[in-house]
C-alpha cells in the first residue's frame, strides 16, 4: 500500500493567500491519499522571525513531501524549511524571489505580460481556489457576492443598488459580502427585497461559501472581486458581473476579466439587461484539480 503524502501549508494569515493553498492541497488529496497539516505564520513581522516561528510550528510534524505556501511573507521561510527538511517548494503567485528557486511556480497567466518558459511555472487562469468540481446532481439557488473598493475599481453605492433592486425582481437570492464592502451597504442592500438573505462574511465559516458556489445555478459578483470571480467560475454556475467603477488604470487583472468576457465566461449586467438571462460558460475552470495533475506529473508522485 501506498503511503499517503504529507503536504504542509505555510500561511501568512491571509485568508486568501491560505484558500489558494488549501484550494491545491484539497485537490492533490483528491487524486491521491494525502495528510495535511498548516502551519502559520500570522503576526510575525521580519524575516528571521518568520523563519523560526516556522521551524517551532513544524517541530513534531511527520516529515512533509511538499510544501506549500503563499503570499510574499511566506516565501524564505518556505525556501528554508523544503531545504531543511527535503521537500518540494510550490509557492503560488509570483514570488519576490527568483523563481528559479522554487520546485514549482503556480502563477496566473495575467501577472506577466510575457510568460516566460520555465520548467518549474505552472500558469492559470486567475488563482487557485477551494471550489469542488461541479457533481452531476441538480443545481439549484442563486448567490450575489458583493466586494468593495480596491486598487483596479472605486466605489458607486446608488449605481450598484439599482443594478441589484433590478436582478432582483427575477425572484430569490443568497448575499455575502468581503472585507472589503463599505460599512452599512449591506443594510442597504437588505431594504431592496424581503426574498433576499444575507449571510456577513464575518458570520460565515471557511467552508460555507465553497459549498454554496460549488451547487449554485447563478452567481452575480461584483467586478472588483477578482478571486471570487474564478471561484465562481470553478463552480459550473453561469456568471454574471456587476458593473463597479474602474480608477482608470489599465491592469493586467482588468484585461484578464475583459477577455473572459469575450470569451463568454461572464455576463455583464449590461449585456443581461437585454436578453434577462446569464450564460454558460464555454467550460468550467477546475485550475486547483489540473495543477495538481501538474505538480504529480513533475515531481512523479
Amino acid at each position: 500500500m501506498i503511503p499517503p503524502l504529507t503536504l504542509w501549508i505555510l500561511g501568512d494569515g491571509k485568508p486568501g493567500h491560505e484558500n489558494q493553498s488549501l484550494g491545491l492541497a484539497e485537490a492533490m488529496a483528491r487524486r491521491a491519499p494525502c495528510q495535511i497539516h498548516r502551519i502559520s505564520l500570522a503576526g510575525q513581522r521580519g524575516i528571521i522571525r518568520r523563519v523560526r516561528a516556522a521551524v517551532r510550528a513544524c517541530a513534531g510534524l511527520p516529515k512533509p513531501d511538499i510544501i506549500i505556501a503563499a503570499g510574499h511573507a511566506t516565501h524564505l521561510a518556505l525556501l528554508f524549511l523544503a531545504c531543511k527538511t527535503g521537500a518540494r517548494s510550490v509557492v503560488l503567485m509570483r514570488p519576490s524571489l527568483p523563481m528559479g528557486l522554487f520546485k514549482a511556480c503556480i502563477v496566473p497567466g495575467h501577472d506577466f505580460k510575457k510568460p516566460p518558459t520555465r520548467p518549474n511555472l505552472i500558469l492559470t487562469q486567475g488563482a487557485l481556489n477551494r471550489v469542488t468540481p461541479p457533481s452531476q446532481t441538480a443545481r439549484q439557488g442563486r448567490i450575489i457576492l458583493i466586494g468593495g473598493p480596491s486598487r483596479s475599481h472605486g466605489w458607486a453605492a446608488e449605481n450598484l443598488l439599482a443594478q441589484l433592486a433590478d436582478i432582483l425582481q427575477d425572484g430569490s437570492f443568497q448575499l455575502t459580502d468581503s472585507r472589503r464592502t463599505p460599512e452599512g451597504f449591506t443594510r442597504e442592500i437588505a431594504k431592496l427585497s424581503p426574498a433576499l438573505e444575507i449571510f456577513p462574511h464575518s458570520q460565515t465559516p471557511p467552508d460555507w461559501l465553497p459549498a454554496k458556489l460549488a451547487s449554485a445555478e447563478e452567481i452575480w459578483v461584483t467586478e472588483d472581486s477578482v478571486s471570487m470571480i474564478y471561484e465562481a467560475l470553478s463552480s459550473g454556475a453561469r456568471v454574471g458581473l456587476l458593473a463597479v467603477p474602474r480608477t482608470g488604470q489599465a491592469s493586467r487583472v482588468l484585461r484578464g476579466l475583459e477577455r473572459l468576457v469575450a470569451e463568454g465566461y461572464l455576463t455583464p449586467y449590461s449585456e443581461w439587461q437585454s436578453t434577462r438571462r446569464l450564460k454558460p460558460a464555454p467550460t468550467t475552470l477546475r485550475e486547483a484539480d489540473r495543477c495538481a495533475e501538474e505538480i504529480a506529473r513533475k515531481f512523479h508522485f
